[in-house]
């Protein structure tokens, strides 16, 4: 595998997650009703209280940095970054919705951050490390910007073989075209994904362990068509596998996917599991950078 160009990585990046802008906001209830309790738990790890000063990594269209925003209050203020202004764009639009005037969106590459040392109360991230070229490098930053006494909380995917809702789209996609293995060193869903991951990366630079801890929960759909146009509208990185696909593959590979989604039937929805490791660090004191 050649090289990854981290400055190349970041603008494709950058592209994908604008094209699927518009589909993120068409499906925000669904997500809502689906993650709350990640945002909830991270607010919860990050032990926000009014009057702190929050940083949200890869908020996307607005989750979890709205919900801290909602913590802290008129004293309290978030800061929250992503690459896409299109989620952003999103974000605000929910945001002003919900009359918070306590809450910035900036779009950024989060692998380095342009905050001076100790700015922030807490930093909160769900779903984003796992996606940055230099995970290392970025986990430093936090560190750096974050306050003595201070946490990260952090949602990450764990493993495959726990997240149907992820893993059968690939398992069936595998069958009709080649699909290179994942470089475990290269960005991707599954790179965090076991127990140490990032903690073992939090504590290097300096922050101390508090929990590293898979949570389970489900994603909730009425049929297996409703879960097919979710994930095909929703997931980026799955984008690029189903355009690989012949017009007569992708009919083969669609029914297949609905096939098996519809083993985890329960009356009358279709329950996912889903299961994510939530990392949380604290900064005990202050570091030299």
């Amino acid at each position: 595998m050649s090289p990854l160009d981290p400055k190349q990585y970041i603008e494709m990046q950058r592209q994908d997650w604008n094209r699927v802008a518009p589909a993120w906001e068409k499906w925000d209830q669904y997500l809502d009703q689906n993650l709350s309790f990640i945002n909830y738990r991270l607010v919860g790890d990050a032990r926000l209280r009014a009057g702190y000063r929050v940083l949200d990594l890869g908020c996307g269209t607005g989750y979890p940095a709205i919900l801290a925003a909602q913590a802290v209050g008129s004293q309290g203020s978030v800061v929250a970054l992503d690459l896409s202004e299109g989620m952003l764009a999103v974000a605000r639009r929910k945001a002003d919705d919900l009359g918070l005037t306590n809450i910035l969106f900036q779009a950024e590459d989060i692998t380095t951050l342009p905050f001076d040392p100790a700015s922030f109360d807490a930093v909160i991230t769900r779903f984003c490390l796992m996606f940055l070229p230099d995970i290392p490098l970025a986990v430093t930053d936090i560190s750096r910007v974050l306050k003595s006494g201070g946490y990260l909380a952090s949602a990450v995917w764990s493993t495959a073989d726990k997240n149907p809702f992820m893993r059968i789209p690939m398992e069936v996609i595998r069958r009709f075209i080649e699909i290179p293995t994942p470089d475990p060193n290269q960005p991707g869903i599954f790179r965090l994904s076991k127990p140490g991951d990032l903690m073992g990366i939090a504590e290097k630079t300096g922050l101390h362990g508090v929990t590293d801890e898979e949570v389970a929960g489900e994603s909730l759909f009425d049929s297996a068509d409703e879960y097919l146009a979710n994930i095909k509208e929703l997931a980026a990185p799955l984008q690029p596998l189903f355009a690989r696909l012949s017009q007569g593959q992708r009919g083969e590979v669609e029914a297949e996917i609905k096939r098996a989604v519809n083993q985890y039937r329960r009356g009358d929805k279709i329950a996912l599991p889903m299961a994510f490791r939530v990392v949380v660090a604290r900064k005990l004191h202050s570091a030299s950078f």
